[in-house]
């Protein structure tokens, strides 16, 4: 045996496998492949056999085919990125991917997994091969138990949950169902879902504009936060201010006080027989002026309407005194021809300065001519005239009886309009109307003022209050409206700090008014709010024309 065949045939022993041999084929060393012999000539292809694995030689085919596809489409792809700039190319590898290495992992993950299924079958054995190659999914470092189970709420005990079930089974909602039900109750309380809940709502040019308008008031800086012009309802913000008649003290009564129409002027009258005039500052007041009256206690003094004059009466006497402040003299009217009242006490002037009422007995109100002081008309009421006012038109009258009813007249034709009773009065004593012709607030004598509207006290026979104020528990004496028609003024005259302030938007009173502990009120019997600057002055028994100053007022 040659040393060649010995030495295979050894190495054949020590594999402990005998070599494989073709079938119907013979070995090389038989067909004279071995060494030193030249190699014998293939057999014609008519005589040639197919080859053993074919499907092999097509996995080669196709391996390469995929190949050389790849290659052209990387040249592409170079050739077209030569003219992307270099921020572009950065985006699209962040974006997409180092797909210069890795295009077909860029591929497969752009088209998302697929469904294996029947046109899978004629795919041949490389592209199966590919397709099942696909990355491992990644699994979470760390995964936390509390997460995978759902919270539960309890909703017996709280309040405001409890009311929201539907049924005894939901002691306990998860959280997204509870989210649920929050939602459906907000949605059953507003009607529906908002507006401004809805995400699928288009914007309209509005809305743009309104856009527009925020970001203009962002870009700018200013002042855009300012008071509230209306007055707040609870607590009343003011200031106490030296006495009116700080100048000339006084031990009597005061029973006028009232500020005029049109300058800082505020007159005080008493029964010490005098008026004087101050100059309103709310720091010293000087005074101006004081008219002396002879054994003339004043019951009520008055500017007219144009504050040119001051009118005032006595308690028993029938002399009307009229001072001219223009031309400074003092004229008493002794006598009104055809005015049969053998005293003239309370009074009224008209807004708009035409008319003069005064109260007379026996239910008689007497319409006098301002400028004249001569005698128009008279009107009968029952009963006796507890008090009387001019509307803010100056076109009607209500005067409240002593029988707890109201009247209401014509002034042109001195026709009674309407009559009704105030709401549980018995004897009415005091009436006021508002200068914007809203309201009209009457006083009794059992401390209640009911405020009414005025359309319902020309219209109804017994109409309903808006508000009974039952903060006085005796007679309401005085009545005052401001000239915002804010606030109401009520008094008596028969208790020590018996006055309180009316919010009238909301009917409620000022909870810090009187304050009792800076100034001694005592007993008020007359009060009066100045047109334009914000104050508010009151006269007591004792001489003292205390004067506050309010808050909601521009000058303050």
């Amino acid at each position: 045996m040659p040393p060649q065949r010995r030495r295979r045939m050894k190495l054949d022993r020590k594999t402990g496998a005998k070599p494989k041999r073709k079938p119907g084929t013979r070995p090389d060393w038989k067909a004279g492949a071995g060494p030193g012999r030249p190699p014998q000539k293939p057999a014609p292809s008519s005589q040639r056999k197919p080859p053993a694995r074919p499907s092999a030689a097509a996995a080669a085919i196709a391996v390469a085919a995929a190949e050389e596809e790849r290659r052209l489409r990387q040249r592409n792809r170079l050739t077209l990125e030569e003219d992307k700039p270099a921020v572009e190319r950065c985006l699209e590898e962040l974006v997409f991917g180092d797909v210069e290495n890795d295009e077909d992992a860029l591929l497969r993950r752009l088209r998302g997994p697929r469904v294996q299924g029947h046109e899978d079958s004629g795919d041949s054995e490389v592209e199966n091969e590919a397709k099942g190659n696909f990355p491992p999914q990644k699994k979470p470092v760390w995964v936390d138990e509390d997460d995978e189970d759902e919270e539960m709420v309890d909703m017996m005990n709280n309040r405001f949950r409890k009311d929201m079930m539907k049924n005894a089974s939901e002691g306990k909602l998860s959280k997204d169902n509870l989210k649920k039900r929050l939602k459906e109750e907000f949605q059953h309380a507003m009607g529906g879902v908002p507006a401004w809940a809805e995400t699928t709502k288009r914007k309209t040019s509005s809305d743009d504009e309104s856009e527009e308008d925020e970001d203009d008031l962002l870009q700018r800086t200013g002042n855009f936060i300012c008071t509230s012009t209306s007055l707040p309802r609870g607590i009343l913000k003011m200031k106490n201010c030296q006495h009116a008649n700080a100048e000339r003290p006084t031990v009597a009564r005061i029973s006028s006080v009232q500020f005029h129409p049109g300058a800082q002027i505020v007159m005080v009258a008493g029964l010490d027989n005098a008026v004087s005039l101050f100059q309103v500052d709310g720091k010293t007041n000087p005074k101006i002026q004081s008219i002396y009256l002879e054994r003339f206690p004043i019951f009520k003094a008055c500017f007219s309407a144009n504050g040119e004059e001051v009118l005032a009466t006595s308690n028993h006497s029938k002399v009307l005194y009229v001072y001219d402040m223009l031309a400074g003299k003092l004229i008493p009217v002794h006598q009104v021809r055809g005015l049969k009242e053998k005293i003239v006490r309370s009074f009224e002037v008209s807004p708009d300065g035409s008319f003069l009422l005064i109260n007379g007995i026996a239910g008689y109100l007497h319409l006098l001519a301002m400028k004249t002081k001569e005698l128009i008309g008279s009107m009968k009421i029952n009963g006796r005239v507890a008090a009387s006012t001019f509307s803010s038109d100056s076109k009607k009258v209500y005067a409240s009886s002593g029988d707890g009813e109201v009247y209401v007249w014509d002034v042109n034709s001195r026709k009674c309009l309407n009559r009704f009773v105030d709401e549980g009065s018995l004897y009415g004593l005091s009436i006021a109307t508002s200068r914007n012709g809203q309201y009209v607030a009457c006083g009794s004598n059992c401390g209640v003022v009911n405020i009414y509207n005025q359309d319902s006290c020309l219209q109804e026979t017994n109409p309903k209050p808006i508000k009974a104020i039952m903060n006085l528990v005796t007679g309401v004496t005085s009545l005052t409206f401001n000239p915002t028609t804010e606030i109401l003024a009520i008094a008596s005259e028969k208790m020590k700090e018996a006055v309180r302030l009316v919010h009238l938007p909301s009917c409620t009173v000022f909870s810090n008014f009187p304050v009792v502990k800076k100034k001694n009120i005592s007993h008020v019997h007359t009060m009066d709010f100045s047109p334009r600057s914000g104050y508010f002055a009151l006269g007591n028994e004792k001489g003292k024309a205390l004067m506050y100053r309010l808050h909601h007022y521009s000058d303050f």
